[in-house]
């Protein structure tokens, strides 16, 4: 057969060679930039004093802490945040990066509203309290269309919500879904109750990843405690101010949550866009076996 009839196909192969090149120099040009991203982060480990003066963590070697200036950067650099939601910082497992598409992370922030009284514990109605939740994302959505970030949907509980009453501690989890994201958004939430307010943690990750988290969750509820003088019996009724609503309202709040979950659903999209290239190596590889065939015959 003549030369001239595969010289298209020469010319296609030529081209695709050069695309995937291409794509391997992005790919180092980020490895790099990546490195020095990491290189600028401050971790650190043990006993934590959150800023405030109110509250402290005593890490486990399994976890590390950044401080609010790097979680920014990490929230918003790495993870598309929109800037301007302060933080008390990070808390990340120690052996995984925050690049990392496997990556998860709790955002820590603190919610100054007064004493939140836990009188309505036992009375909740979690199954009609998350229906109400479901229609107040889809309010939110119009404005998150608005800004230009994904839509939301409140899927359901991925765990129920639970309230300690001897520690003051309460915790429960979220699933969430975009059209956008490939897969589900876990938001695992935990909130410590304290003398004039809540220490509020909040972790972001993929649904896949709902074990683990939840298993290393039960360390951050046990590590994340007030100081003395803060914590929820030091409550004076006489002096200190009283939120003006209770466990239900905390739960239906879910502050920290509107700050993850832009961040997370942008890293799976980016998670997503590696598989992509990683196709076009392996079609550039079977072309070439293609192309070998070919000219043999």
């Amino acid at each position: 057969m003549s030369p001239s009839v595969f010289s298209p196909l020469h010319t296609l192969f030529a081209i695709l060679l050069l695309l995937c090149a291409g794509a391997l120099r992005a790919e180092e040009e980020k490895k790099i930039s990546a490195e020095a991203f990491l290189a600028n982060l401050q971790f650190q480990s043990g006993k934590i004093n959150l800023p405030g003066g109110k509250a402290s963590l005593n890490l486990p070697p399994e976890f590390r802490y950044l401080s609010p200036a790097d979680a920014e950067k990490v929230l918003t650099q790495a993870w598309g945040n929109p800037p301007g939601n302060p933080t008390l910082g990070m808390i990340f497992p120690a052996d995984v990066s925050p690049l990392d598409p496997n990556s998860w992370g709790v955002v820590i922030t603190y919610q100054n509203d007064g004493h939140v009284k836990d009188d309505d514990a036992e009375k909740i109605d979690y199954a009609q309290l998350l229906k109400d939740m479901q229609e107040g994302i889809q309010e939110e959505n119009k404005e998150r269309k608005k800004s230009g970030y994904q839509e939301l949907n409140l899927v359901g509980w991925a765990e129920n919500p639970y309230y300690d009453k001897n520690t003051h501690k309460m915790y429960w989890a979220q699933e969430f879904s975009s059209p956008e994201a490939p897969e589900h958004t876990l938001n695992y939430n935990v909130r410590v109750l304290g003398r004039d307010g809540v220490l509020v943690l909040n972790a972001v990750a993929g649904m896949k990843q709902i074990g683990p988290v939840k298993e290393e969750m039960k360390k951050v509820l046990a590590f994340s405690e007030f100081i003395e003088g803060q914590r929820y019996a030091d409550f004076n009724e006489k002096t200190d101010k009283v939120a003006e609503y209770g466990l239900a309202a905390l739960v239906a709040g879910g502050v920290a949550s509107k700050l993850g979950l832009f961040g997370k659903l942008f890293a799976f999209v980016l998670a997503f866009k590696k598989v992509l290239i990683g196709v076009l190596i392996a079609l550039i590889a079977g072309l070439a076996k293609l192309f070998g065939r070919k000219s043999q015959d």
